[in-house]
């Protein structure tokens, strides 16, 4: 079931798509469910320790007026209220038109993917009050870890220009942020409990104390738990979640706040598959369910344990345990008359594993460190002998130990507000590969891989890999914005300087060619200069323009031996040493903000220079990155939104984007991939999001539509995903208020009305489809969409 390339040229349907989102955001768009809202005011502030919004939200929550010079698109809590509980940051930004996010199902307990203008996650900042949580070594991003979705008060997308004081050292694309929500000034429990199809449940538990009398203090602390069946194949997701946070008002210039974070869930995969394989096995095709059991005991004789039916993992050793937190603290003093300090010291933990769990071992492929083969032997099934092969769970387990602290200082003088300080952090990220027994009954004796590691001859655990990468990430950062013609005219100039240290030890392994011990240090630093200006034309009419050098360092896998590295006499060489990319991104863009109508049109630019694309293959748990070369990328976004009329309210957008590979692509000393003029992969040409609602003042009921263009597989362009709408509802009540509850509402959300199935690529850099000479075909994997689901949410207030 091969597809042929074939232009990105208008087809009737696509015009259809295009005529109707043009014609329902061009009605203007928003409103705001009262549930969550402390105030309703015309002018609303959302204050929290990272970010303060001033002005009136409109699109539902999905849009708030903003004056930033660049390009930026903020939802607010309002819109997160309407969501399904359990949904992700990725499906909370689906709608925006620069956005092409998608979940591995409809709960969005499992993670999903998320390209912005064309870059991949990995390639966008992300944080969460302040504190970057992109992976430290591949700067992945996991959607479903970090938060509640209840204690988020805003999202943040900045599309193309990174904020100056952003701590990111692998953010090319801009980045996004998580703002949580402080601590209530009134005191209140709040209980919500979802359930829903495939058993899905969520109870979510948040006590506020409210203002302590005489400390000027006030503490939450929330719990949850949800869980969720797959929606193909058996197998689901358990996840625990505390959120804890506090803050101090000494007086309106100086407080202090803070925040802890804590994820703990056991997931277990969802299949990708290529085309033949939902050619061969069918659209709901998953691991296998049932276990095939140990082979027979054969003293002297070489057995082997067979893999499930069709060669697939068993379901039960798909499971992909993960733990983490993260604790920050904000302080911000006033030192002077015009002069701030915020400081930000964070800390960020993890522990679990990645990738299935299932390997079929040699006995006689253990390590020998003195020859550093694997030709050491461990009996593993007890037979007296090692001539077998056997099933044992085995993946890669990562450690990451991160504290880092920001710090900056704002003055006014004049005209100008001056901007300055620096982020400094250290994370120590250990990845490892140990391995368990697995029991009679197909179960892992420890999924988490720390009890009973099987051991080599001489004492030492297995090891599929052995790395520990120490980044030292450090960046100062300087802007003056400047505020000319009575504040019609605003200009921001600044600058950041990045600089990276990757400090890689390779332990040697049973890993591919990793059999003896190596050491790596890299650093990488760039000047990344920013220039911005706003220009108010009248109360309702402004004018933006930005222009940005952003940077990402290279992942740490590649320093491994699977990817770039070749040992020459045992000691590391790099043939092709992968270059930090850079990016040169250009807004020019207006708004129109009145009472009734707020509206945002960008015209973009993004030049690539050594473009990265980084691919992860989830079954045999390796990353792998390309270096793209030059990449051109251009488009138009317009959001519109309008505050309600009648009870009606809409919130509408559309993007466009065409993305171009500057140059052939040399894969081997014989092959050359004819990329040069193709569009780059997972960048769909066109998107659209509308969302209408209707609402009195206990009731809304709300519709919402994601329109998702044709987007490529693969770098020569020769296997193209189908375009793809989808359709959900979402309404609510809100009964009156008892003696003992407060704001009962009730919820039900709808997704995917229509049934809908679509793909989506795994991975973002496959560069082939078909063979190019002496360069084979590669194969593309694809996440399925999951079908129709409904869940319903009661929550109150006590």
């Amino acid at each position: 079931m091969k597809q042929t390339r074939k232009p990105l040229s208008r087809t009737p349907m696509r015009l259809t798509m295009l005529a109707v989102a043009c014609q329902l955001t061009c009605l203007g768009m928003s409103s705001a469910y009262a549930q969550n809202k402390e105030s309703t005011e015309s002018n609303e502030v959302i204050s929290s320790s990272q970010v303060t919004i001033t002005g009136k939200k409109v699109g539902m929550g999905l849009m708030v007026q903003e004056n930033t010079p660049k390009a930026r698109s903020t939802i607010t809590a309002e819109e997160l209220a309407k969501q399904r509980p359990t949904g992700n940051a990725y499906e909370a930004l689906e709608l925006m038109p620069a956005v092409n996010s998608y979940n591995y199902d409809a709960t969005g307990l499992f993670g999903g993917g998320l390209t912005l203008r064309g870059f991949n996650s990995d390639q966008i900042g992300a944080t969460i009050n302040g504190v970057p949580v992109n992976d430290s070594g591949s700067f992945s991003v996991y959607p479903q870890e970090y938060v509640d979705q209840e204690n988020t008060c805003t999202q943040f997308v900045t599309q193309g220009s990174t904020d100056v004081d952003s701590p990111q050292i692998g953010a090319t694309g801009g980045n996004f942020g998580i703002t949580t929500c402080d601590p209530s000034k009134t005191s209140r429990l709040r209980i919500a409990q979802t359930l829903g199809q495939l058993n899905l449940s969520k109870t979510y538990v948040r006590y506020d104390t409210g203002t302590i009398e005489g400390l000027k203090t006030r503490f939450f602390i929330s719990g949850s738990h949800a869980q969720s069946d797959k929606w193909k194949g058996k197998g689901g997701a358990n996840r625990d979640h505390i959120d804890a946070g506090f803050r101090t008002d000494f007086d309106k210039f100086n407080y202090i706040s803070g925040t802890v974070l804590y994820n703990r869930a056991i997931n277990q995969n969802i299949s990708s598959f290529s085309l033949a394989d939902l050619a061969k096995f069918g659209y709901n095709y998953d691991y296998a369910t049932t276990w095939v059991g140990h082979a027979a005991a054969s003293p002297g004789k070489a057995g082997s344990d067979t893999n499930s039916a069709f060669g697939d993992a068993y379901y039960q050793l798909t499971k992909n345990p993960f733990e983490n937190a993260i604790a920050s603290v904000t302080a911000k003093m006033r030192i002077g008359e015009n002069t701030d300090i915020k400081v930000i010291p964070y800390f960020w933990y993890g522990y679990g594993t990645g990738g299935n769990q299932q390997k079929l071992q040699s006995e006689a492929g253990f390590l020998n460190k003195t020859t550093g083969k694997n030709t050491a032997g461990v009996d593993l099934n007890g037979d007296g002998d090692t001539l077998d092969r056997v099933i044992v769970a085995n993946s890669s387990v990562t450690r990451t130990n991160r504290p880092g602290v920001t710090a900056s200082v704002t003055h006014t003088m004049g005209d100008h507000q001056l901007l300055a300080g620096f982020w400094y952090e250290r994370a120590t990220h250990d990845q490892f590969g140990p391995m368990v027994a697995v029991d009679a009954n197909g179960n892992a004796n420890d999924i988490w891989l720390k009890e009973g590691r099987i051991l080599r001859p001489d004492g030492t655990p297995f090891q599929s890999r052995d790395w520990r990468t120490i980044s030292t990430s450090s960046q100062i950062f300087a802007q003056d914005t400047v505020s000319l013609m009575n504040d019609k005219l605003t200009i921001n100039v600044g600058v950041r300087a990045p600089n990276m240290k990757r400090d890689f030890t390779n332990k040697a392994n049973e890993g591919t060619n990793s059999g003896v011990d190596y050491h790596i240090e890299k650093t990488y630093t760039e000047v990344l200069p920013q220039l911005g200006a706003r220009y108010q034309i009248d109360n309702n009419n402004q004018v933006f323009f930005s222009l940005a050098k952003n940077m990402k360092a290279p992942p740490n896998f590649v320093y491994s031996t699977t990817n770039n590295v070749v040992l020459v006499n045992n000691q590391p060489t790099m043939p092709v040493d992968v270059k930090a990319e850079t990016s040169m991104n250009m807004d020019l863009g207006y708004r129109l903000q009145s009472d009734k109508l707020t509206a945002q049109a960008t015209l973009y630019s993004v030049d690539f220079r050594d473009r990265q694309a980084t691919a992860y293959d989830p079954v045999a748990n390796i990353s792998s990155l390309t270096s793209v070369g030059k990449v051109k990328t251009y488009g138009w976004e317009l959001e519109l939104g309008n505050t309600p009329v009648n009870g009606f309210s809409f919130y509408g957008s559309i993007g466009y984007a065409n993305s171009e590979i500057k140059n052939d692509l040399i894969v081997s000393k014989t092959a050359t991939l004819p990329t040069a003029g193709k569009q780059m992969t997972l960048t769909p040409e066109w998107k659209a999001g509308l969302s209408a609602m209707y609402e009195t003042g206990s009731f809304y009921a709300r519709a919402k539509v994601k329109y998702t263009g044709e987007q490529w597989a693969t770098m020569t362009n020769d296997e193209l995903v189908p375009s793809y709408t989808l359709v959900g509802l979402d309404f609510g009540y809100q009964f009156p208020n008892t003696s003992w509850v407060k704001k009962p509402t009730l919820r039900l959300n709808i997704s995917n009305l229509t049934n809908r199935e679509y793909r989506n690529p795994s991975s973002f850099n496959i560069t082939n489809a078909k063979a190019y000479g002496t360069a084979a075909a590669k194969t593309v994997f694809y996440y399925m969409g999951s079908p129709r689901f409904a869940s319903v949410t009661l929550s109150g207030d006590f």
